[in-house]
């Protein structure tokens, strides 16, 4: 993933603007940065007056790990869907995408069941497997 600039590469991009150095499309160049993020930076600047940056937030998650940890605790062969129907009964409605990540953080898998009772579909085997896809015009072709 992209890391954003630092602050320092702003402030001198800023800094040869204000002393008029060249063009925002002439920093832009000079200091191998895209135009369109000299603008930005530029029209930040007329905004707050500031040529710092501003801390990007992080959402933390709004799950209650606890509960969730509490849940596959007491039942631990419960599916993903009564996982999210119990945390929506509980007053916390949470998605399906969210809940696999705080399983992942929280280190708990899917795990298959040991004491259900194998499928009744058999695997088909390579003995009794029909071709998928026809074969190849280089086998067909007799020498």
């Amino acid at each position: 993933m992209a890391r954003a600039y630092g602050d320092d590469l702003r402030r001198k991009v800023l800094g040869a603007y204000a002393a008029g150095q060249g063009t925002l499309a002439q920093l832009a160049a000079r200091f191998d940065v895209s135009f369109g993020w000299v603008k930005k930076i530029r029209r930040a600047e007329l905004l707050t007056g500031s040529r710092n940056g501003v801390p990007q937030r992080r959402r933390s998650s709004r799950v209650d790990t606890h509960r969730v940890r509490e849940l596959v605790r007491q039942k631990p062969d419960i599916v993903l869907r009564e996982l999210e129907e119990a945390m929506r009964a509980s007053g916390q409605p949470v998605s399906k995408p969210q809940l696999w990540r705080v399983l992942k953080r929280l280190g708990l898998r899917l795990k298959k069941s040991r004491s259900t009772p194998p499928s009744a579909t058999r695997k088909k085997t390579s003995a009794g497997a029909k071709r998928s896809s026809k074969p190849s015009a280089r086998s067909r072709r007799k020498t």
